[in-house]
C-alpha cells in the first residue's frame, strides 16, 4: 500500500500541472498577460496554494505556458533564413508570425513584452527582429522589397496586427491571414513604372470645299 502512495502524489501533481498549463492558455489566450494568476487557478479547478506551488511567480507560468509558440516562433525564423529565396523567407515569416499572434493574445502580449518581466519573449523579438533586417537586406537586394523598408516597420504591423483579438475567435486566423496578405503587398518594392505614351492626336482632315462655299 505504501509503494504505491508516491506513484499516486506523483499522478495527481501531474494533473494538477497539466490542468493549470491548460487553463493558463485558455485565460492568457482570450483575456492576455493581465488576467489574474486566481482566475488561471478558478478555471483549472485548483486552489491557489496548488498553482503557486507549481508556479511560485506569474513569469514562470507565462514561459511555460507558450513554450510550443515560443518554439514553432524560432522555427519559423530558422526556416526563412534557410530559405533560399529572400523576398519568399521574408513572406513566410511575417505570416507565420501572425498566425501565432492571432492564436494567442497572451503570446502576442509577451512577445511585445507588455509583460515587464517577459524576458525570454524580449529575447524571441530581438532574435526575430535581426531576422527580419537579415532577410530585409537580402530581399532589397534582389529588388523585391521596397527599399525604404525598416525593421521598426515590422513592430508597427505587429501592433497594429493586435487588434485582430478583439474579433471573434473564429474569425481571427482568417483575419489574420489577410491582414499579413496586405502588409506583405505593401512592403513589396513596386514594379518600375514607364510614362505612358500620349496618344497621338489624329490629322485634322483637311478642307476640301472650292473657295466661297459656306
Amino acid at each position: 500500500m505504501t509503494s504505491r502512495l508516491p506513484r499516486t502524489v506523483r499522478s495527481d501533481t501531474r494533473d494538477n500541472r497539466a490542468r493549470i498549463l491548460d487553463a493558463a492558455r485558455a485565460v492568457f489566450g482570450e483575456e492576455g498577460l493581465s488576467a489574474p494568476m486566481r482566475e488561471v487557478a478558478r478555471h483549472a479547478g485548483v486552489g491557489p496554494a496548488t498553482l503557486y506551488r507549481h508556479f511560485p511567480a506569474k513569469q514562470a507560468l507565462i514561459v511555460e505556458t507558450f513554450t510550443e509558440q515560443r518554439r514553432a516562433c524560432r522555427a519559423a525564423v530558422r526556416d526563412a533564413l534557410t530559405d533560399p529565396d529572400s523576398w519568399h523567407g521574408f513572406r513566410s515569416l511575417i505570416e507565420r508570425i501572425c498566425a501565432l499572434h492571432a492564436q494567442s493574445r497572451g503570446f502576442a502580449d509577451a512577445f511585445m513584452t507588455a509583460f515587464p518581466e517577459a524576458m525570454d519573449f524580449a529575447a524571441d523579438q530581438e532574435q526575430t527582429l535581426r531576422a527580419v533586417g537579415e532577410l530585409a537586406r537580402r530581399a532589397q537586394e534582389t529588388g523585391q522589397l521596397r527599399p525604404g523598408f525598416v525593421v521598426d516597420d515590422l513592430t508597427l504591423m505587429l501592433m497594429a496586427h493586435r487588434g485582430l483579438q478583439s474579433l471573434p475567435r473564429a474569425d481571427r486566423a482568417t483575419a489574420s491571414r489577410r491582414f499579413a496578405a496586405y502588409v506583405i503587398e505593401a512592403f513589396r518594392a513596386a514594379p518600375e513604372t514607364v510614362a505612358p505614351t500620349p496618344l497621338q492626336q489624329p490629322p485634322r482632315p483637311q478642307r476640301t470645299d472650292s473657295p466661297g462655299t459656306p
